[in-house]
């Protein structure tokens, strides 16, 4: 049983108190280290090509959010001496969720600014917000179209809510609105390794909880704090025929090549990496739970692995075979979300005013240890997306939030045969320049994990794009 399946306090009648739900670990970790200038937000933007009627998709999306009610939330007030959070469930939205800013020049980049600099409040039901973006009207002197499509905008505060819950309740919200199936595709089966592999599987001079990872080395930060995020899209990489390895593995792995690359460019010395992986075991159904759902596991490269070479077929098919071993270990591996550090922190014995302090004293403390990067890998959408009359969905990003000690996020999901590739940083870190030159790097790497036949072509040269 999750958190968010805990059982709440009844509050049947009229003139009762909403029900409440205590705070799970990730969400009082979450609040307990809140920054306003780097909000915990996450974004995820739908491409259409048609725009949806307002009056229809308000309606749509309330009736979506009546189905999943643990998304009507906020969170409860309370004395300082409180032993927990709790989040008030709520039967209607406090505010209204679906807004449609008029069309103009640079809406949606200015869409996209909203999402990484201004979260919705966790005191208003419920914590997310969708902005539906036209397309602007074309300039004077170019030709017409009828409908040049929309862009829906959903951001959600992180402390509250994960991506994929969120995307669920979007689907049934398209369902509701086309009238269309919107069922879940299954998911790539794959066979699980046993947990006892998870220390064989390990490089020699991984890098052990006693010591640092390396970190992104800092390119040309902005003189104004937050979050920058650059978007690509990209072909999604192939496979050869049986290969034991995942699409995950191949992005797993240009996400380490693009660091070490990164690094060496700007002279930090050769060390093992962690990379963070949320892993997702919630059904995509309608059952899905609404919270955040996701666990998360490390997975470690050694220096030697990453080191500058020829990258042959045969030494990126090594590496992506070693990679995948590990992955699959670590998925089977049962774990707490957070690690059960987390869990003792969060045990409701203190006031939380206290644990907070602490929490964040921690985690200060705790910043050399940080993995290097997160890789988030939503994988191939599993729904159609289809919202009738406005179209089905041609292009879909996420972005995970980027705040130091990592600064970097790599979020990844496939729709429509296509790659939809957000970089994510800290602007005290890294500067838009510095996002596309790793959009480049990651773009040469995940090239070169295709290359993995024998007597295929092998990848460019070792140093990558200049």
């Amino acid at each position: 049983m999750t958190a968010l399946e805990h059982p709440a306090r009844r509050a049947d009648g009229p003139g009762r108190p909403p029900a409440r739900v205590p705070f799970p670990v990730v969400d009082e970790v979450s609040r307990h280290c809140l920054q306003e200038e780097e909000p915990e937000t996450v974004h995820i933007e739908v491409h259409l090509p048609g725009t949806p009627d307002q009056d229809r998709l308000k309606a749509a999306f309330a009736e979506a959010l009546r189905r999943h009610p643990r998304i009507l939330m906020r969170e409860a007030r309370g004395p300082w001496y409180r032993r927990r959070y709790e989040w008030e469930l709520t039967a209607d939205p406090d505010v209204e969720v679906v807004t449609f800013p008029p069309a103009e020049p640079d809406a949606l980049k200015r869409a996209r600014e909203r999402a990484l600099a201004e979260a919705p409040p966790l005191t208003s039901s419920p914590p997310i917000r969708l902005e539906v973006v036209k397309q602007p009207p074309p300039a004077e002197g170019a030709p017409a179209t009828e409908d040049r499509g929309s862009v829906l905008f959903l951001t959600i505060n992180h402390t509250a809510l994960d991506g994929p819950a969120c995307l669920r309740v979007l689907a049934t919200a398209a369902e509701l609105y086309g009238g269309r199936d919107n069922s879940p595709a299954a998911p790539p089966s794959r066979a699980p390794a046993g947990p006892q592999a998870v220390q064989e599987q390990l490089p020699a001079d991984a890098p052990s909880a006693l010591s640092p990872p390396a970190r992104v080395a800092k390119g040309s930060p902005e003189p104004s704090p937050g979050n920058g995020m650059l978007v690509a899209e990209l072909p999604v990489p192939r496979r050869p025929k049986g290969s034991p390895f995942t699409v995950n593995d191949q992005l797993m792995v240009a996400t380490a090549l693009m660091i070490a690359h990164w690094n060496r460019e700007h002279g930090a010395r050769p060390r093992p990496f962690r990379i963070t992986m949320p892993v997702d075991d919630r059904p995509r159904d309608a059952t899905m739970p609404i919270g955040n759902g996701t666990r998360l596991v490390e997975v470690p490269f050694g220096a030697a692995e990453l080191a500058p070479r020829e990258w042959t077929p045969e030494a990126t098919r090594d590496l992506l075979r070693r990679t995948s071993e590990r992955t699959s270990a670590l998925k089977a591996l049962p774990r707490p979300q957070l690690g059960r550090g987390a869990a003792l922190l969060t045990a409701p014995v203190l006031p939380v005013t206290l644990r907070a302090a602490a929490t964040r004293g921690l985690r200060r403390a705790a910043a050399p240890w940080t993995s290097t990067t997160l890789l988030s890998n939503i994988g191939r959408v599993p729904y159609a997306l289809d919202f009738g009359d406005a179209g089905r969905a041609h292009a879909v990003w996420f972005s995970a939030p980027a705040r130091l000690p990592r600064g970097l996020t790599v979020t990844t999901a496939s729709t429509a045969g296509r790659l939809h590739l957000a970089l994510r940083w800290s602007k005290t870190l890294l500067s838009h320049g510095d996002g596309a030159h790793l959009r480049d790097l990651f773009e040469h790497y995940l090239h070169a994990t295709e290359h993995t036949e024998p007597g295929g072509p092998a990848a460019e040269k070792k140093e990558g794009p200049k």
